[in-house]
């Protein structure tokens, strides 16, 4: 079962490269990284960045971003390229 389940997330999961991310930026697809970074870093003041990408989860693109926070927790948003809207804010195990 988990192997089915991580063969599906896969397919319904594709990480974008910077060539597409920039195309689909200069097309007016997505919103810029650095924008919703600054979102992503306002709720949680303080935080370290650890990683940001783009991903396409059936059909909608996402900025999946990690931040480690002042208390040491690991949070994991995803925001939606589009237009910023906070999809998801939960502390990563």
């Amino acid at each position: 079962l988990h192997k089915e389940y991580r063969r599906q997330r896969q397919m319904c999961i594709r990480d974008r490269d910077q060539d597409e991310a920039l195309r689909l930026r200069q097309q007016g697809v997505i919103l810029p990284l650095e924008q919703l970074l600054k979102q992503a870093m306002d709720r949680y003041p303080g935080a370290k960045l650890l990683e940001a990408e783009l991903e396409e989860k059936h059909d909608v693109y996402i900025y999946e971003v990690e931040l480690l926070t002042v208390d040491g927790v690991v949070r994991e948003l995803d925001l939606e390229a589009a237009t910023g809207r906070l999809l998801k804010d939960e502390e990563d195990d």
